[in-house]
């Protein structure tokens, strides 16, 4: 397993904070960073698209700030999602906005991204890509990926459905560079199960939509604190990708979240002036049951530190009875 080198004490957990639609902005990730993990944000959510040069600035010019103020403090870099789909029609001018500033990091999903690698390689960007499946890791690699994200069941949003025990496992009897897990991680202890699986990063959303930082709206936040892993289903009516989403917000549209219609992948439309339809749908992992407060990302981190930290010590004494 590995990170990659310029990661090196910059982090103080080894934790990705997902990119959330409509929901991560400067002020969340910002926050993720100072708080000594990675934070990320879809290119998509800065709206104009003129909005992008001014949010990477913005990121590139407080974070720098705080390392020349503060030295030996771990302070993350940020990273940004880029979909690499057909539909994107703003993928040229947002990949020239990420270039401009040097984004650190690229999060790329839904299309092997060979085009987007290449830029970011050129500027020294590192790139990692969404993956739900061994043929899709194989294509990612075949891209020259830095990175694989695995997006296993229970994962908010768009995820896949198998198990980490087995993806993780069949992904590392081929790969041995740098991988991010996600499902349903929402506790200091889940971080640690991760490392334990073969992973390097825990990749977290839900637990961050939950945060005083996140644009969601109140009640997005509190339908997350409210809600269980009971209230998750998953479907494709709302993207053309198979995601999941919370049961009330979909009740709240006017739908029967029991009895929803099927979308294919013709569906998709990441156009930087597609129409939101279902802006008000929304998404979340199974781990949502593990939530009961909207803290802020600071404490938030503390909070899973501590939790990491209990974690470790609980293992060590669980393991020295077979050792």
């Amino acid at each position: 397993m590995a990170i990659p080198a310029f990661l090196e004490n910059q982090l103080s957990l080894p934790v990705i904070g997902a990119p959330l639609f409509i929901i991560s902005h400067p002020p969340l990730v910002l926050a993720q960073c100072m708080a000594g993990i990675i934070g990320s944000f879809p290119a998509l959510n800065a709206r104009p698209k003129e909005q992008l040069d001014d949010w990477l600035a913005e990121l590139s010019e407080k974070l720098a700030a705080a390392r020349l103020a503060e030295p030996t403090r771990r302070i993350a870099p940020y990273a940004v999602n880029q979909i690499v789909h057909a539909s994107n029609d703003r993928l040229d001018h947002d990949m020239q906005m990420c270039e401009k500033y040097k984004a650190p990091m690229l999060i790329t999903s839904l299309r092997a991204p060979g085009d987007v690698v290449k830029q970011a390689h050129a500027w020294g960007g590192v790139v990692m890509h969404d993956i739900i499946s061994v043929r899709h890791a194989e294509k990612a690699l075949e891209a020259g990926v830095d990175g694989l994200i695995v997006v296993c069941a229970g994962a908010g949003g768009h995820a896949g459905t198998l198990s980490p025990f087995a993806l993780v496992r069949e992904i590392r009897r081929f790969y041995s560079g740098t991988i991010a897990l996600s499902g349903a991680i929402a506790h200091g202890a889940s971080i640690l199960a991760a490392q334990a699986m073969g992973a390097d990063f825990a990749y977290m959303g839900t637990r961050f939509i939950a945060t005083q930082e996140a644009r969601a709206v109140d009640a997005y936040k509190d339908m997350i604190v409210n809600s269980t892993a009971q209230d998750i289903i998953y479907s494709s009516l709302f993207t053309g990708i198979h995601g999941n989403y919370l049961k009330g917000s979909v009740k709240s549209a006017g739908l029967d979240p029991d009895n929803l219609p099927s979308a294919d992948k013709t569906a998709m439309n990441f156009g930087g002036g597609a129409a939101k339809a279902w802006k008000d749908i929304w998404g979340s992992g199974q781990g949502v049951g593990q939530m009961d407060d909207v803290p802020t990302t600071a404490m938030l981190v503390e909070r899973l530190k501590a939790e990491y930290r209990e974690a470790v010590a609980l293992s060590h004494r669980n393991s020295a009875r077979y050792l």
